[in-house]
């Protein structure tokens, strides 16, 4: 496990999420606060000690990106917590709203040898069960298939339910109640204007979704789609 700390990880693991969402790979220090949920001048000073350590690369008035060092640092933490989260909800039997909250917790405290047993029980995963990609285990960065949002679907639209936002638990619960999971296929039956709710088929299942649930939900399009 690398030698960094819990508070060090965490930010690590933050700019590298958002990285991926930013267009130019630029992260400012307001969208870390608004992240890990602390004030900006927190963030201000916990990114001179990552700067220091060369764990980050400071823009002036741009922001902060990783550095080969600190982006092994969050992939490393990601992998740990998507192992984590994926070894509670398959071995364990853990409701995928649930596995978040523990992974956070657990994924600074697992040694590599216990790493390396969680992902060959698994099989070797490469998501978790949200749908996010698990880096591999040289620390590899694993391309985001983003897929497109189920909101921005027309009526007729189809593909595989690729992955889901896990920041709400009441959803991810809705959805599992329904037993609607990452993999399955989805076809836009119905679409109701001005943001209204959409009605799908998942499997052979008939479900209304509603605009907060169908824009968190990723879509993968046929290929040539």
């Amino acid at each position: 496990m690398t030698s960094a700390t819990a508070a060090i990880e965490d930010y690590a693991k933050a700019i590298y999420t958002l990285e991926e969402r930013a267009d130019e790979g630029v992260v400012t220090t307001t969208a870390v606060a608004e992240r890990l949920g602390v004030t900006p001048g927190s963030v201000s000073a916990m990114l001179k000690k990552l700067d220091a350590a060369g764990l980050v690369a400071h823009e002036p008035y741009r922001g902060v990106t990783l550095t080969d060092q600190g982006r092994r640092v969050a992939l490393e933490v990601v992998r740990h917590h998507r192992l984590i989260e994926l070894f509670l909800a398959e071995i364990l039997d853990m409701p995928w709203d649930r596995v978040h909250d523990e992974a956070e917790i657990l994924e600074h405290v697992i040694s590599e040898d216990l790493e390396s047993l969680i992902a060959v029980k698994l099989g070797n995963p490469t998501a978790d069960p949200h749908g996010d990609p698990i880096p591999t285990a040289d620390l590899e960065h694993c391309e985001e298939r983003r897929g497109v949002r189920l909101q921005d679907l027309e009526a007729g639209a189809s593909g595989r339910f690729l992955r889901v936002s896990d920041a709400d638990p009441d959803m991810l619960r809705w959805l599992a109640e329904r037993a609607v999971r990452p993999g399955d296929g989805v076809e836009v039956l119905e679409k109701q204007p001005f943001g209204g709710p959409l009605t799908v088929r998942v499997g052979e299942s008939v479900h209304v979704l509603g605009g907060g649930v169908a824009a968190a939900m990723r879509i993968e399009l046929p290929p040539g789609t």
